[in-house]
């Protein structure tokens, strides 16, 4: 999953710096691995917002 929204990122021109998967969210009984999407700065962080924004807009369902 992080190589494919990594890739996804990719195609619409945005990178995050540290995707990756949190370590202590795949340990324990019941193991529920998180995405670390990582720290980005203030210009990825609006691309990405108009990114979801154009989603939303035309409609797509997840």
């Amino acid at each position: 999953m992080r190589r494919d929204l990594g890739e996804a990122l990719a195609e619409v021109g945005l990178e995050l710096p540290s995707l990756g998967l949190d370590p202590l969210s795949c340990t324990g009984p019941v193991p529920r691995p998180l995405v670390d999407l990582g720290r980005c700065n203030l210009a990825v962080a609006r691309e990405l917002t108009v990114v979801l924004r154009a989603y939303a807009a035309r409609g797509w369902e997840r």
